[in-house]
């Protein structure tokens, strides 16, 4: 007769179910290998891509608290009012990053045309209806209120890469001509910069051109088309800075024509103050003088600089060291992918996300001149933050599935 173990007979006696704790942990790895088997297997870059996310996220909402708090103590405000309203952006954009996460590329695919075409609709409204709110100068929010205030936007270049993504799987090899490539990436692209730029917002239209170049070369466009188009989009580029007065005395303080009058260098030079008083490790956490209003949008464009002051140097490697990593992961899941869709996406994703921040830090630097573009994950900013983690949900999606054999030519089933 088997013995029943002496560790049964405890719980046994303290009437503790033990198949109960026996299959607790199996329907856990039930559950678990089911949503594998759903949205498939999460590889390295799946884990690299989360866990540099939510490294920069962190640091952000810390660098926040810390640079917000000085401004809102100088006007009279609640230290804590804006770091606590970007925590509740922060947890809804990872909560919505994970769902994405679990979303099929057919899924994806099906919100491209929803979202190009709400998000043109609310960039509509933003420029020629009284919802459109002006703020800094740029006519880029949106408001239904007092509750309900967001950059349709940012929205714009999670949907132009999606959009794009699907229209240029379906072309195949046809991108290969130019007139398939052009039409109708680039009108679509240039309608949405042209209601961007209505909006006054030079920045942000110059990150939608780069994310349009990315999805065409991804794509497969021959350089034919492509060089054309970025040496077209830097001349627009160009001419709009220099027909509005505003960006034309940016650029004159950039080239080192400061006037203490008019103050055009105060903002780029304080910020360079900052890094320098940084030095290798920093004046420690919160200690950052140049917040105390002396750098305008300190929690915003040039948090990079309240970054540098109070964590040295170290502190600005490691940000960038973060980035780094995380578009050699992004990097990864485009090369182990074998279908365009997930290229153009990814790689759309990929420019826009690294793109930004190395305009962001090369502005701060001095490298290139101040255009008002914030630092991703990191800066201040509620709709931006989560559509960011929104687009590294999508980034996500394609790091969790499997490569998916490409679907063979009607004319090749036919021959069968």
């Amino acid at each position: 007769m088997a013995k029943t173990p002496a560790i049964s007979r405890k719980n046994a006696k303290r009437g503790v179910n033990t198949d109960d704790e026996l299959s607790a942990p199996s329907r856990w790895n039930r559950f678990r290998r089911r949503l594998d088997s759903l949205a498939g297997s999460p590889g390295a870059s799946y884990y690299w891509i989360i866990g540099t996310t939510v490294a920069l996220t962190s640091i952000g909402l810390m660098t926040v608290l810390s640079a917000s708090a000085a401004e809102s103590i100088s006007a009279g405000d609640d230290p804590y009012y804006l770091f606590i309203k970007e925590s509740i952006f922060a947890g809804m954009g990872l909560v919505l990053m994970m769902a994405l996460s679990f979303v099929r590329p057919s899924g994806l695919k099906k919100l491209a045309w929803p979202g190009l075409m709400g998000s043109g609709v609310l960039l509509v409204l933003v420029v020629f209806t009284p919802l459109g709110v002006e703020i800094g100068g740029n006519k880029n929010w949106i408001s239904f209120g007092n509750a309900i205030q967001f950059q349709p936007s940012e929205a714009a270049k999670l949907a132009l890469a999606l959009w794009m993504g699907v229209i240029l799987a379906r072309k195949g090899e046809l991108v290969k001509d130019w007139r398939h490539t052009i039409i109708p990436v680039v009108p679509v692209g240039v309608i949405m910069v042209g209601l961007i730029l209505g909006g006054h917002d030079l920045g942000t239209a110059v990150i939608v051109m780069a994310v349009v170049a990315a999805g065409l070369f991804f794509g497969g466009a021959t350089l034919k088309v492509l060089i054309p188009s970025v040496l077209g989009g830097l001349l627009a580029a160009v001419l709009l800075a220099a027909l509005s007065g505003n960006r034309t005395s940016r650029l004159s303080g950039w080239l080192g024509n400061c006037s203490a009058d008019l103050g055009l260098c105060d903002q780029a030079q304080n910020g360079l103050y900052a890094l320098a008083s940084g030095g290798w490790f920093g004046v420690g956490l919160g200690q950052s003088r140049q917040k105390w209003s002396w750098i305008p949008e300190a929690h915003n464009d040039f948090i990079f600089a309240i970054i540098g002051e109070e964590l040295g140097l170290l502190g600005t490697l490691v940000i960038i060291g973060l980035y780094g990593v995380m578009a050699f992961a992004i990097f990864r899941v485009i090369m182990k992918r074998n279908d365009t869709f997930a290229r153009v996406v990814c790689g759309a994703i990929l420019t826009w996300i690294i793109g930004q921040a190395f305009v962001n830090i090369a502005m701060v630097t001095g490298l290139l001149p101040v255009i008002g573009v914030p630092l991703p994950l990191i800066s201040y900013g509620g709709s931006a933050l989560v559509v960011v983690l929104a687009a590294i949900g999508v980034v996500l999606s394609f790091a969790r599935v499997r490569a998916e054999p490409i679907a063979e030519p009607e004319s090749a089933k036919q021959d069968q």
